[in-house]
């Protein structure tokens, strides 16, 4: 009876541990959906934004001059891909950093934006959560950055 007990728990503790180790919640999958999040803003694909934004899922862009939430999103990624383009001619994502807390993550950086005639650099802050074990994009703030003189 006592062996068991201690194969029960045995058993018990691995189940946790393997539920604990398939969470989304990574920096290396946050880093990655990421860098997919700015690939999907160059190449739409409306699915990508039905399936990768939270239900609440609110942009902020540069000085509040727009808010766009996710049916907003998934439009203007449907309007683009019908049309086969963006009006953007590259997005290069630089100074990554991702800060997990529990089912959160924030990742800041920097984005160059070109869509003629030159080039913007954005600082950004998008918030990611561990949602029914998806790690969704539910925030996203754009502020551009000032060119030096």
């Amino acid at each position: 009876m006592k062996s068991s007990y201690i194969v029960f728990i045995l058993f018990l503790l691995a189940s946790f541990t393997a539920t604990a180790q398939q969470t989304c919640m990574t920096e290396a999958n946050i880093k990655a959906l990421d860098a997919k999040w700015e690939e999907m803003n160059l190449k739409p694909d409306p699915e990508f934004f039905k399936s990768r934004l939270a239900e609440n899922f609110v942009w902020v862009h540069n000085h509040a001059s727009m808010v766009d939430t996710k049916a907003a999103a998934i439009k203007r990624a449907e309007t683009q891909a019908a049309n086969g383009t963006s009006n953007t001619r590259s997005r290069v994502q630089s100074d990554v950093k991702v800060a997990i807390t529990g089912n959160v993550a924030i990742v800041t950086g920097f984005t160059i934006v070109d869509r003629g005639p030159t080039p913007t650099r954005y600082h950004f802050m998008r918030t990611y959560m561990e949602i029914d074990g998806q790690c969704l994009l539910v925030g996203n703030h754009t502020m551009a950055v000032p060119e030096e003189e």
